[in-house]
């Protein structure tokens, strides 16, 4: 078996903790479709087919643990942006009193 790359097995760590790929891309700036490559490359390292499988096969090889996977993940992931959900989202004021602005 080929080792993983250090890219591949962070995506699987990902996918270990439950998320797709699009936000697997959102979490580490990448395209879509680059964290599909990674995937798919892993699977086809570990000789398996999906994603949930490419997980397990890493699991029971050693490579990947579920408690190192939300430890590394919730090291790596980006702080969450504040808000301040009182403005106006396009001018970044607060709602003038009396306007008709919709509330979302």
């Amino acid at each position: 078996m080929k080792p993983l790359t250090p890219q591949e097995l962070l995506c699987l760590k990902w996918v270990a903790m439950g998320k797709t790929s699009w936000e697997t891309g959102r979490i580490l700036g990448l395209a879509e479709r680059t964290i599909n490559y990674h995937i798919d490359n892993a699977c086809r390292k570990l000789g398996v087919h999906g994603r949930q499988a490419a997980v397990t096969a890493a699991m029971r090889s050693g490579l990947l643990t579920l408690e190192e996977a939300c430890a590394d993940a919730c090291r790596s992931r980006p702080p969450p942006r504040q808000g301040n959900p009182a403005k106006s989202a396009r001018t970044g004021q607060p709602p003038r009193r009396g306007s008709t602005a919709v509330r979302l």
